[in-house]
């Protein structure tokens, strides 16, 4: 296997803030104050959540360039959902500026099905830790 993405956090003085670099970009993340942080930036679910958002916008725009379909403008909002019983769901929304055809419609959606990150989160993964 090959590394494609790599993040490293580093733990700040409060409580629940990290310095987080991946690659070249630097930022930070926390929690909201409502769970006891400074919401000086994301908190982890709304990494997920954008993840899986910025990979839909890249790969349906990579789709209209390969298909030479012009989109217009769009944006992509994803939402994660929680409940005691630790049911999860995620719930992503394609919104388009202009109205698209019902059959364009149709291969989007399956388009949305397929993209690299939406396949992550569908099928099982092992994620192994080790402490150094």
């Amino acid at each position: 296997m090959s590394v494609i993405a790599s993040t490293t956090v580093k733990a700040l003085a409060d409580p629940w803030k990290g310095a987080v670099s991946s690659g070249a970009h630097h930022y930070l993340t926390d929690k909201p104050e409502s769970f006891g942080g400074h919401d000086t930036g994301p908190a982890p679910y709304d990494f997920l959540t954008a993840s899986l958002a910025s990979c839909t916008m890249i790969t349906l725009r990579m789709y209209a360039k390969h298909k030479e379909i012009d989109l217009g403008d769009f944006s992509v909002e994803v939402d994660f959902h929680t409940n005691r019983e630790q049911q999860e769901r995620i719930e992503r929304r394609v919104i388009f500026k202009q109205p698209i055809s019902q059959e364009l419609q149709e291969k989007l959606l399956n388009v949305c099905s397929k993209t690299p990150v939406t396949k992550t989160l569908l099928r099982s993964l092992d994620i192994q830790t080790v402490l150094i």
